[in-house]
């Protein structure tokens, strides 16, 4: 004797299309109203000014045709067009699946074979889509895939090479509610939360910025350390009014979306540090301006007005740079693993490791490929769509 199974129940798929306008989806479930059916799901969009709305119901068989008649006036009455298909299915729906994946792409323009490769790639790994939304469409479009049926380190490994090819951001993370915990977010300075290099800027003024520049080639080489490259560089400062300090400080230009991002996040009560190779001398006012409560910097030594050539205190470079993030994620009680690091440099690799997302921003290639995600435009603001806060949520400049 055969056994029914419980997970299958007749179900109707309903797909609505058409001019959009108030009342459409008042007037379908008007329709639907009279009939003992559930709706198992939903999902509505609006794509210049075209309505899609697809509903799942679950009902009695025997109402199929009654709810066709309806249905079907309801379409000539709306002007609209209303395809159904009726079934007996699995029950199972996209909130019963277990490990799902959100997947956002990013990019200023999305070709249509990008988004076929990226697919590809996702099917190729085993994995299916089960839900594509629109998140941002300026600066640049945001989209997100939800997606089921693979691991993360299985999607992410399939997925780089197409995001190479075709020049787009793709971030793979965990699904869950703790994609939407409350967070600490730390943003390496130079390069990232600003547009220069601070002892670059302090070298012009010195009349070294050739010097310091060589010094920069030469530790990019392996030739030399950080914390050596730092002391020599700043040696080079030796005799620099301090007052040269408030002109460097005069000449620091945000990067675009900074201020976006660090607003948005501090309004939806997530937490904000800061970490520098460079100097907290130049950048203290900007943190202050930024209501930051959490930085590390080096130090410059001055004595009598002038800069000595020296440093005071423990060199940060990326050893520290991880320390202070899991110092600042423990002073906010917040698990490493809903941690965020973003950075561009060597200097950023132990930070971008230790923490739950690492983010590389405009970045060198061997940061990009040890980060988790990476972001190749020129908005930092774009961060927000990897941590799933859409356009909406984002708080303008």
């Amino acid at each position: 004797m055969a056994v029914e199974n419980d997970s299958e129940q007749f179900t109707g798929l309903i797909l609505l299309s058409g001019v959009d306008r108030p009342g459409i989806t008042e007037a379908l479930f008007s329709a639907l109203s009279p009939f003992s059916i559930a709706v198992l799901d939903i999902e509505q969009v609006i794509i210049s000014n075209r309505l899609i709305l697809t509903v799942l119901i679950a009902l009695n068989p025997a109402h199929q045709s009654a709810i066709e008649s309806d249905l079907l006036e309801c379409a000539a009455a709306l002007d609209v067009d209303i395809a159904t298909l009726f079934s007996t299915t699995n029950s199972s729906s996209i909130a019963s699946k277990k490990s799902l994946l959100h997947v956002v792409l990013l990019g200023t323009k999305l070709h249509p074979l990008a988004i076929a490769q990226i697919a590809g790639a996702i099917s190729s790994s085993g994995a299916n889509i089960e839900r594509i939304t629109r998140t941002a469409s300026t600066p640049v479009t945001a989209i997100e895939l939800l997606v089921s049926g693979a691991a993360q380190e299985i999607v992410a490994a399939a997925l780089a090479p197409v995001a190479a090819l075709n020049k787009v951001d793709i971030s793979v993370q965990k699904g869950g509610h703790l994609r939407f915990a409350k967070k600490l977010v730390q943003l390496d300075v130079d390069s990232t939360l600003i547009k220069q290099e601070v002892i670059e800027l302090l070298a012009t003024k010195a009349g070294v910025g050739a010097q310091v520049i060589a010094i920069t080639e030469s530790a990019m080489r392996g030739e030399l350390d950080f914390e050596s490259s730092l002391r020599a560089r700043v040696a080079l400062l030796k005799g620099l009014p301090e007052s040269m300090l408030a002109e460097v400080q005069s000449e620091i230009v945000l990067t675009p979306g900074a201020r976006t991002l660090i607003g948005t996040l501090q309004r939806l009560g997530h937490s904000i540090s800061i970490v520098s190779g460079g100097f907290v001398d130049v950048i203290a006012p900007l943190i202050s301006e930024l209501g930051i409560a959490h930085f590390r910097a080096n130090k410059l030594e001055i004595e009598n007005g002038f800069l000595t050539g020296g440093l005071v205190g423990p060199i940060i470079d990326r050893a520290a740079k991880a320390q202070a993030l899991r110092d600042f994620a423990a002073i906010e009680s917040i698990p490493m693993d809903q941690t965020v690091a973003i950075g561009d440099g060597a200097n950023d690799l132990d930070m971008i490791a230790a923490a739950g997302l690492g983010i590389a921003f405009n970045a060198k290639p061997a940061v990009k490929a040890a980060a988790d995600s990476s972001l190749s435009g020129p908005y930092l603001d774009s961060a927000l769509y990897l941590l799933g806060i859409p356009r909406e949520a984002v708080e303008e400049d």
